[in-house]
C-alpha cells in the first residue's frame, strides 16, 4: 500500500518513521519541507505540494494543527481534494471539532474518496512504537478497509461511529488528563512543605488508586522538573492543551452541557502558558502550580 503522511510535527513524524520501519512506501509532505530530511535519510518521498500528495498515495494520513490548517491542505488550491481522488482514503487524526470532520467529510465524499475521521491517543513514543489508540468516526465499510494500517500504528483500533464520533471520543479521552494535570500541581502543592525528595513523591503518588498514566509515564519527567532539571523533549505542550480544552469547551456548548471542572483547569494552563511556558510538555503545569503562590 502507497501512504502518505501531512503534518511532520512530533507525533506525525514519529508515525512516519514507524511505517517506514514497517516496509511501507512512504510520501510525506510538510508545510516547512526541512522537516522531512530525516525521514528522506530513512527512505521516504517528499510531495511537492498536498495535491502531488494524494495523486501518489492509496491512503494519505493528516494530522495538522487546528482547523484552519485542515482547510488548507486540503481544500487550497494545490490541496488534497484539488486533482482526481476518486476511490482513495483520507485517514484526518487531527484533534478538532466533529464538526470540522463532519463537513470534510461532504467534500471529500464529493470527490468520490472516503474520508476517515481517527484522531488517536498517545503521545510520541508510543507513536514511535506503534501502541497508540486509534479512535475511528466512519462507516463500517471504510473501517473494514483502513484497520490493518491503522492496527500497525495502534495497540487499540476503536471504531466509535460515523465520521465526527472519532473526534468526540478523543476529546473525552483527553478531558480527564487535561484536568489531572491541574489536579496534581495542586496535590503537589498541598504537601511541598513535606520535605519529601521529589522522585519520591512523584513514586508516591503515581502508586494510588488516584494515578493515571499521564502521571505513571511522565513519573521521571516530573521528577526531574521539581528538581528544576531539563526534563527533555516535549511530548504534547501546553500550548496545544490550551487549544485542545477550547475545543472541548466548544463542543460542550454546543451540547448545552456544562464542564466546571475542565474550565477551571483551561484557567490554569492559560496562566501557565501567559508565564512562557506555552512550549513546555503538559505535565509541566503541575510543577508550575506546585510551586505557583498568591
Amino acid at each position: 500500500m502507497r501512504v502518505g503522511l501531512a503534518g511532520l510535527g512530533k507525533m506525525g513524524a514519529a508515525m512516519s518513521a514507524r511505517l517506514l520501519e514497517l516496509g511501507h512506501s512512504l510520501t510525506v509532505w510538510n508545510r516547512t519541507p526541512g522537516k522531512a530530511l530525516a525521514l528522506v535519510q530513512a527512505g521516504a518521498k517528499v510531495a511537492e505540494n498536498p495535491a502531488k500528495l494524494a495523486a501518489a498515495c492509496d491512503v494519505t494520513i493528516t494530522i495538522l494543527a487546528d482547523a484552519s490548517a485542515i482547510d488548507a491542505v486540503y481544500n487550497g488550491s494545490n490541496g488534497l481534494l484539488s486533482g482526481d481522488v476518486k476511490g482513495k482514503m483520507f485517514v484526518e487524526m487531527s484533534t478538532e471539532l466533529p464538526s470540522v470532520k463532519v463537513s470534510l467529510a461532504e467534500k471529500v465524499k464529493a470527490k468520490s474518496a472516503s474520508l476517515i475521521d481517527c484522531p488517536v491517543g498517545g503521545s510520541v513514543n508510543p507513536a514511535r512504537q506503534g501502541k497508540l489508540l486509534g479512535l475511528m468516526g466512519c462507516s463500517e465499510k471504510d473501517a473494514a478497509r483502513v484497520r490493518p494500517l491503522l492496527e500497525q500504528l495502534c495497540q487499540r483500533v476503536e471504531h466509535c461511529g460515523d465520521v465526527g464520533a472519532g473526534a468526540e471520543m478523543k476529546l473525552a479521552v483527553n478531558l480527564p488528563l487535561m484536568i489531572g494535570w491541574q489536579a496534581y500541581g495542586e496535590a503537589f502543592a498541598i504537601c511541598r512543605d513535606l520535605g519529601f525528595e521529589p522522585k519520591r513523591l512523584v513514586d508516591l503518588l503515581s502508586n494510588t488508586s488516584g494515578a493515571n498514566n499521564g502521571i505513571k509515564t511522565r513519573a521521571p519527567m516530573i521528577a526531574t522538573m521539581l528538581e528544576g532539571g531539563d526534563p527533555g523533549p516535549t511530548t504534547f505542550s501546553i500550548s496545544n492543551a490550551v487549544k485542545d480544552i477550547k475545543v472541548m469547551l466548544a463542543v460542550a456548548k454546543e451540547k448545552g452541557i456544562e464542564l466546571p471542572a475542565l474550565q477551571m483547569a483551561l484557567a490554569g494552563f492559560e496562566e501557565a502558558n501567559a508565564h512562557g511556558l506555552g512550549g513546555a510538555d503538559g505535565a509541566a503545569l503541575s510543577v508550575y502550580w506546585s510551586k505557583r503562590k498568591k
